[in-house]
């Protein structure tokens, strides 16, 4: 590699994984490890600390994250960010939709998803409601497939696939970071 394309994929990768975090704020993002399609990071600004897995390989405009926060890490949050290429002039819920994920032929969880944009953010965000959260996570981390289905309309469905390869070691280690920093 030529010496200046490193440095180049670095920021890249420090964007990539701040920005769907971040909500139109910029946090430092540390400590970063790849675990096969998914990665690992510390996101911090000043005191605050979080700790996300996540997925950004499946799709160049979508990232898939489960994100823990220092003093509440027995309440991640799962979430997909897509970016919509226009910076956003307001924070606003767009809509609160029907979700369904299911990781390759387990339970279908059935819950809500909120499609929320924030001021001076590029990305459209889905923040998912679901009753069994914890066994999804658990489905996540032995599985090889998330598949997603917002349901837009009695007749409008929008899908998503995600890879699941290295979910286990990236979530373990975002999990385990926001325990040692409680």
């Amino acid at each position: 590699m030529p010496p200046s394309l490193p440095a180049t994929l670095a920021c890249l990768l420090t964007g990539l994984l701040a920005a769907p975090w971040a909500l139109a704020t910029t946090f430092n993002t540390s400590d970063i490890q790849r675990h096969g399609a998914w990665q690992s990071a510390l996101l911090s600004l000043g005191e605050e600390r979080h700790f996300r897995a996540l997925e950004a390989d499946s799709y160049s405009d979508a990232i898939l994250s489960l994100n823990f926060t220092a003093g509440l890490c027995d309440l991640p949050w799962l979430e997909v960010r897509v970016d919509l290429d226009e910076r956003q002039a307001a924070d606003r819920a767009v809509n609160l939709v029907p979700a369904d994920l299911r990781v390759d032929h387990e339970t279908i969880h059935s819950g809500m998803a909120e499609f929320l944009t924030e001021r001076g953010d590029s990305g459209f965000y889905a923040h998912f409601y679901l009753a069994q959260q914890a066994l999804l996570m658990e489905e996540m981390r032995h599985g090889e497939t998330l598949r997603l289905r917002f349901t837009l309309a009695e007749e409008n469905h929008w899908f998503m696939t995600f890879a699941l390869d290295g979910a286990d070691r990236a979530i373990a280690r975002a999990e385990g970071l926001c325990r040692e920093a409680d």
